[in-house]
């Protein structure tokens, strides 16, 4: 079932389907720690219904946002979201696999790269039965390695990667940025409350940049 829901910022709405994945804290959480100047051109790599893209084009001043969607039904959800706030200078979808990226980015093109990927190893956990929320959170068209691998590919020297993870894959994360040169710059947890362990990390990679890491004080959010 699709519903229309009101983003609280700038008048900005989203439609999302119940049958596939819905966008949740984890999102909205990324959007408030990426960051792109007016004269940036940004990605959104595994856009789903576009969430981030329209937040992004609320809290930056970023000339063009684009996301990638691999899901036929996602990406056509996200081409409704630009429509109905109106975006249609800024934002642009494309319906492709992300190890696909160089087929529309120049190599070393694109100063901002985000993303929300899926968290869970193929093999890990419950794998729901409905194949779109199944390949949204679960590693089965993509991984991390191909996430930070297209995030590489396409990001100018010295520009910026964020992305949102499982914070008990924190290890993995940084182990695969710093194979491909992607230094990560800051971190911040994500937790339910004080007295409980971080579920979520928020990573910020510089590429080509030298190591030195900002730690920031831990957001306390009911995940």
């Amino acid at each position: 079932m699709i519903r229309t829901e009101d983003l609280g910022i700038n008048g900005l709405k989203i439609m999302q389907d119940s049958d596939l994945f819905c966008f949740g804290t984890d999102s909205v959480m990324l959007s408030d720690f990426a960051r792109a100047k007016r004269s940036d051109t940004v990605v959104d790599l595994c856009t789903g219904n576009g969430i981030i893209p329209v937040l992004l084009s609320a809290k930056t001043n970023a000339k063009k946002i684009w996301g990638i969607e691999l899901q036929r039904v996602s990406f056509e959800l996200a081409q409704k979201n630009i429509e109905i706030n109106g975006l249609g200078e800024r934002l642009e979808f494309i319906c492709d696999d992300i190890a696909n990226c160089l087929s529309h980015f120049a190599q070393g093109s694109v100063d901002v790269v985000t993303c929300n990927p899926p968290y869970m190893s193929a093999s890990a956990g419950f794998q729901n039965p409905d194949e779109p929320k199944a390949i949204a959170r679960h590693e089965i068209c993509t991984n991390l390695k191909g996430v930070v691998e297209a995030a590489e590919s396409i990001l100018k020297f010295g520009g910026h990667f964020y992305m949102v993870h499982r914070a008990d894959r924190l290890c993995d994360i940084i182990w695969e940025l710093r194979q491909k040169k992607l230094e990560p710059k800051r971190i911040r947890f994500v937790a339910p409350s004080p007295e409980k362990e971080p579920k979520l990390v928020l990573v910020e990679a510089m590429k080509g940049a030298a190591p030195s890491l900002k730690l920031e004080p831990t957001a306390f959010v009911n995940i």
